[in-house]
């Protein structure tokens, strides 16, 4: 029998001091966890570092962040997790019984609210995925390492990344959507509305989908300069 195959967690951080070190302990389980900072002026480095998280230094921008720490990753599975987001207890079991046939996948998003509007949010998460395969980043995307090799890894988009990945997967082979749940914050749908904030993104997804440059989808989105690194 081989070894059991390992696991790196990639944590990209931007202003996260609040919320990293609940990420990195839902993380418990892997054998290592990079933090990935993009200039944080709080303390989200030094919450990670006493977290047990290696922390890394990138330029600020998820798909630049998110790539920074899976080219340093040695597991043979790497798990890009957002900072407002935690893994439910059991992912590394559920991680390591995939078969080869899976290059990739995500976990089944739950928004960390009791509001039943977030449960309809969920069911139509649960129907995109299921209908074009399309998981995104907050769902905690997974990959072999090696697939992630194949693919090029995450574009340095600030913006879309996840979608860009995900692409490029289908072509190697299987994603899997796991059972297991990954818990995020129902921040940005608090901050601008929870309609308001899924209209935007299918709009944006659509636009993307068109040809659309991420940069001018990033100064789309929201009305926001930058897109927050977490």
């Amino acid at each position: 029998m081989g070894a059991s195959p390992r696991l790196s967690v990639v944590i990209p951080c931007l202003d996260e001091e609040q919320l990293v070190e609940a990420a990195i302990r839902s993380a418990g389980g892997a054998d290592e966890i990079i933090v990935v900072d993009g200039g944080s002026r709080d303390r989200t480095c030094e919450r990670a570092t006493a977290a047990g998280a290696l922390v890394l230094s990138s330029p600020r921008g998820r798909g630049l962040q998110l790539d920074c720490g899976a080219r340093r990753a040695s597991g043979d599975w790497i798990v890009f997790l957002h900072a407002d987001t935690r893994l439910e207890p059991g992912w590394p079991a559920a991680l390591r019984g995939l078969g080869p046939a899976t290059v990739g996948g995500a976990f089944r998003l739950v928004v960390d609210s009791p509001r039943w509007a977030y449960r309809c949010l969920e069911l139509g998460v649960s129907a995109r995925c299921r209908l074009f395969r399309l998981p995104y980043g907050d769902q905690a995307l997974f990959v072999r390492r090696e697939a992630y090799a194949s693919t090029g890894g995450f574009p340095p988009f600030p913006l879309m990344e996840d979608v860009a990945l995900v692409r490029r997967l289908h072509r190697l082979g299987r994603l899997e959507l796991l059972a297991l749940r990954a818990f995020t914050s129902p921040r940005r749908w608090e901050r601008h509305g929870l309609v308001a904030t899924s209209l935007r993104n299918w709009w944006i997804l659509a636009l993307y989908a068109a040809g659309c440059p991420p940069e001018r989808l990033e100064r789309l989105y929201a009305g926001r300069g930058v897109r927050e690194g977490s």
